[in-house]
């Protein structure tokens, strides 16, 4: 394995997060902020507890959620929109790389920064409200995973994209309501009898209810479905990037 190309393309990727850390970093904890002050503190007086949880304390896996999902989809297809949009893109794929190296190191770095926004949201989260997590390890389990599958989501929505337009469609128009509609501020068992059997269609569902088990060990899926959930959307996503990189679709057009 080429270790040195590997390293060039992650360094080459976080030093573009550290040249914009306002953007990358501050960003999220000041939204974040916001969500605590507008949802935590001003509805949370009124909504009391949920599932034996404070409010405040209820939102922090949903938050953590909308973060990474967002963050790792946007940093992984911007990182791999790049070289396609200036044309160097054929120099990659004409290097003496393979395909596993190119995704370690693009989505290795949109992975690392997406961790990175999940720990100081978790950070953020402790000078509003505080919280204990009841399963640390499947905690870092559903943290690391769902931030390496959006990655690898966001690097297939990078290589999919031919224009600015289409790199942001599917984050804005699909997966931020698909969010919100996914429990982040909410226990899916408050709605109505068809609307949660509904719910159950939405894959963010099972990826929130799993990060809120592993806080405060209640869900509203059964945690092991929601681990099987994002293993097979992992598995998908790599499958995908391999076939793109092998057929050549998308990128020797």
């Amino acid at each position: 394995m080429n270790l040195y190309a590997i390293q060039a393309i992650y360094r080459f990727e976080m030093a573009r997060t550290f040249r914009t850390i306002g953007e990358s970093l501050l960003s999220p904890v000041l939204t974040t902020s916001l969500y605590f002050i507008v949802f935590g503190a001003a509805i949370g007086s009124r909504m009391g507890e949920v599932d034996g949880v404070s409010y405040a304390a209820f939102i922090i896996p949903g938050l953590i959620m909308l973060s990474l999902l967002n963050e790792s989809i946007s940093n992984a297809s911007f990182g791999i929109y790049m070289p396609k949009w200036s044309g160097t893109i054929y120099e990659l794929l004409s290097a003496p790389v393979s395909v596993l190296e190119v995704v370690l190191g693009y989505v290795g770095a949109a992975t690392t920064k997406s961790l990175m926004i999940g720990a100081l949201i978790m950070i953020t989260a402790r000078f509003f409200v505080p919280y204990e997590i009841a399963h640390p390890g499947w905690m870092l389990f559903f943290l690391l995973m769902t931030a390496a599958s959006f990655s690898l989501f966001g690097f297939v929505i990078g290589l999919w994209a031919n224009d600015w337009q289409k790199l942001q469609i599917i984050p804005l128009m699909i997966m931020t309501p698909l969010t919100f509609l996914g429990g982040a501020f909410y226990s899916i068992h408050m709605l109505p009898p068809v609307w949660q059997t509904i719910s159950l269609f939405n894959p963010i569902v099972y990826l929130i209810s799993g990060m809120r088990w592993s806080f405060y060990g209640s869900a509203d899926v059964d945690p092991v479905i929601s681990a099987s959930m994002i293993l097979l959307f992992f598995a998908a996503c790599l499958l995908a990037v391999w076939w793109i990189f092998r057929s050549g679709w998308k990128l020797r057009a």
